[in-house]
């Protein structure tokens, strides 16, 4: 097969045409600045309120809600760290999981070094928290929860609903990370009973350099960029107008396929072929998991060996988490939810789109089996007993 198989859109997705379509005419003929107030600008300026407008639908919130940001990664730095600055008087005390991505982790790493404290929730073996260690982790000064919709390395859907409604009810405040899960799965702030959620449009089919940040209304969040006053004062900067018209492109072309049942097949399908394999095993949540998320660990073979000989055959995927994958280090989400080093360091990650084939699907079915097979018998651990549970 001569064409690229490309099964990494968990790390990032083409731009779809209906999000080309949006963003075309506001790189060429309408470039104005939002901020002006000739024909141009007041383009510009119009498109970005209709973007704000179609997001919040889709999501089940206000217009006034949606504010656009640069990535997933700065919406939650902005509303973890604005968040705890106005809620210092209450207390420092935040509690988050285990398997949250480094934009949550490390961010909240950066508050422990100024005085607040952070409490990780561990998961079970298929990265589920529990909600009664949540509620005896919670106390009179816990002032923030910040856990993940849906995990981005193995594709495990958190009970978002369940944790919002308890923070609800013991008063403190629910961020939600859902970069991954936004296009994925049905999307409703007042279901989930969430404050604030972060995504990102190049996870959904819109381009790299856009994100949005769910700030419910009541909420008073200090500004995270001042200068111009952009984006009702609290997140300054010259809009991106081409991509948040590109992002509501993307998000409405991607609501309107839910649920993308035709994908779960295709994950299940090649979930199913690839676990004949001698000791693999299935990393996540056999149920309650994202459509296009397929993760699996292989024992006795590095990661990295195995993406370099899919790469050969033209498959693109992953190994862990794309934004750790400079690490040599285990992805900290297998470790948390009990694999040992040397299997974490077999994990692969295939995510699957609405235009991967079932032809594709094979060839890849059929090269991963020959690859496993040849990294083995070169592999001086193979005949080691496995460390997999049965």
């Amino acid at each position: 097969m001569d064409k690229i198989i490309y099964l990494d859109n968990a790390a990032t997705t083409k731009v779809s045409k209906p999000a080309l379509d949006a963003m075309l005419p506001f790189l060429s003929e309408r470039y104005g600045n939002p901020s002006s107030i000739y024909s141009v600008g007041r383009d510009a300026k119009k498109a970005i309120e209709g973007a704000r407008t179609t997001v919040s639908n889709l999501i089940g919130a206000l217009s006034e809600e949606i504010f656009f940001t640069g990535s997933g990664t700065e919406s939650n730095n902005w509303a973890i760290k604005s968040a705890s600055e106005m809620l210092s008087d209450k207390g420092r005390h935040i509690i988050t999981s285990a398997i949250e991505h480094p934009a949550v982790l490390e961010t909240l790493a950066y508050l422990e070094t100024k005085g607040y404290e952070v409490s990780y929730l561990g998961v079970d073996k298929y990265g589920q928290i529990s909600i009664d260690e949540l509620k005896n982790t919670i106390r009179e000064d816990t002032i923030i929860i910040s856990i993940m919709t849906a995990n981005n390395e193995i594709g495990t859907i958190l009970p978002v609903s369940e944790i919002g409604k308890l923070a609800r009810e013991k008063g403190i405040l629910f961020h939600t990370d859902a970069v991954q899960a936004v296009g994925s799965i049905a999307i409703d702030v007042a279901e989930m009973n969430v404050d604030l959620l972060t995504f990102s449009g190049h996870k959904l089919g819109a381009a790299k350099g856009v994100g949005v940040l769910y700030i419910k209304k009541e909420l008073k969040l200090p500004p995270f960029i001042h200068g111009g006053g952009q984006e009702n004062g609290k997140r300054s900067g010259t809009e991106n107008v081409a991509g948040i018209a590109g992002l509501a492109a993307a998000l409405e072309y991607r609501t309107s396929k839910l649920p993308l049942e035709g994908l779960a097949k295709k994950r299940d399908r090649l979930i199913k072929q690839l676990l004949n394999i001698p000791k693999s095993s299935l990393t996540g949540d056999p149920k309650n998991r994202l459509p296009g998320i397929a993760s699996f660990v292989f024992e006795a073979i590095e990661g990295e060996s195995m993406l370099l000989l899919l790469d050969h055959f033209g498959i693109c995927g992953s190994s862990g988490s794309a934004c750790s994958s400079g690490s040599l280090d285990p992805s900290h989400v297998l470790l948390a939810i009990g694999l040992p080093h040397e299997i974490a360091h077999g994990s692969l990650r295939l995510s699957l789109s609405e235009e991967t084939t079932d032809e594709e699907i094979d060839f890849v079915i059929e090269k991963l089996t020959e690859i496993v097979a040849k990294l083995r018998a070169m592999s001086p651990v193979w005949n080691e007993p496995s460390n997999i549970a049965p």
